[in-house]
């Protein structure tokens, strides 16, 4: 197997595989049937998270290399804010360079779970607020039962999905540059009903494809 892969481009962005580790195994989540591949990429970290001077040394590269990019995302198969310090780190040291002129503009983008709070046992928005743009929640279900059906949380997070719309509004007040959270088709969950929810939390609502087959 090739070496892991902790900086990808994919499409306009440019993505950031922090860490394997998730609270969550969710029924649509491909890293299993896809040998923890994505786009020619190899995201199986082995246990290893990379370190934070790893990961901007590799954003480095390829941000002074280009082509621009229009979002640094946050996103691999796993969990950001099990890493939450280094989320941080990262995300200030993204904006401190920006600032500095060193980089063309781009927005810094946390895609979670929303379990966030849970797991950091605290209030981290806060925190988020001061280290990236917009955070986009993948919600998935219009109610708890069938949140825990569609996610099939860890034992400790079985009753998360309070949590998760709390993380969510909480966002929304904070004054990211966007708020979205998300639902994957196919997976027995009503879009309609979540997009109803999603807006209610304040959010905006981002309906995702099933990969499955692809």
């Amino acid at each position: 197997m090739s070496e892991p892969t902790i900086v990808y481009r994919f499409k306009n962005g440019l993505y950031i595989n922090l860490t394997n580790r998730c609270p969550n195994l969710c029924a649509f989540c491909i890293k299993t049937k896809w040998h923890m591949q994505f786009d020619g990429h190899n995201l199986d970290l082995a246990g290893k998270d990379p370190s934070v001077q790893e990961v901007l040394a590799l954003l480095d590269k390829e941000l002074s290399a280009g082509p621009a990019v229009e979002e640094v995302v946050f996103c691999g198969y796993g969990e950001p804010t099990m890493r939450l310090d280094a989320v941080l780190e990262i995300g200030h040291a993204l904006k401190a360079a920006q600032a500095a002129g060193k980089y063309p503009a781009f927005s810094v983008r946390l895609n979670t779970n929303g379990l966030g709070n849970l797991i950091n046992k605290r209030d981290i928005v806060p925190d988020l607020k001061t280290a990236v743009d917009k955070v986009y929640v993948s919600l998935n279900a219009q109610n708890e039962e069938l949140w825990r059906k569609i996610v099939r949380p860890a034992p400790g997070y079985e009753n998360g999905f309070p949590a998760v719309l709390e993380f969510i509004k909480s966002c929304a007040g904070a004054g990211f540059v966007r708020v979205a959270a998300s639902c994957v088709e196919n997976t027995g969950a009503d879009p309609a009903a979540v997009a109803a929810l999603a807006r209610s939390c304040g959010a905006e609502f981002h309906g995702r494809e099933y990969l499955d087959e692809q």
